[in-house]
């Protein structure tokens, strides 16, 4: 059985992914993952008619990078960043660009995400002067998925199945 806690988040949630379309009330969904970053070390045997492509599983490891997405489902909207790192301050200028780029004149910005420790107010005032970071905190309305049910973040469902298409 779950928590009262996780039932409260999840009926958040879920209620939230509920309303109708609202273009001044945006349900965005975000997310990130690291990425391995792998560059072949050998090219692929040419494909025969009749044959399947040979690769070979040999590769070389050249760092790790961080995906930010953002998506908006009832839009059919995406946002993909791509950063060296997954700090609070990308987190925070990735937020900022969803308020000021993509979303410029919605009210508020519903934004669906888990509790990641960089997904909280303080990364804004790290990142920018108070007055700045007040600013874009008052843009968004955060909904937290609850602890161990960030499979009910679109973004979380849509970033790892496209990974896995891609890998």
């Amino acid at each position: 059985m779950q928590s009262s806690d996780f039932v409260a988040h999840m009926e958040q949630v879920l209620d939230v992914y509920k309303d109708a379309y609202n273009e001044a009330y945006p349900v965005i969904c975000m997310d990130e993952s690291p990425k391995q970053l792998i560059k072949e070390t050998r090219i692929a045997l040419e494909i025969k008619p009749g044959s399947e492509r040979k690769e070979d599983y040999e590769y070389e490891r050249c760092g790790v990078a961080n995906i930010f997405i953002a998506n908006e489902p009832l839009a059919g909207k995406r946002i993909v960043k791509i950063t060296a790192q997954k700090k609070k301050v990308d987190w925070a200028e990735f937020i900022k660009e969803i308020a000021d780029t993509h979303y410029p004149k919605a009210e508020k910005i519903r934004l669906v995400m888990d509790n990641y420790g960089t997904h909280k107010a303080a990364a804004l005032y790290e990142a920018f002067k108070p007055e700045e970071a007040k600013r874009i905190w008052d843009r968004f309305e955060f909904i937290y998925t609850p602890k161990h049910g960030s499979w009910l973040n679109m973004a979380e469902i849509e970033l790892h199945v496209t990974i896995e298409l891609h890998d």
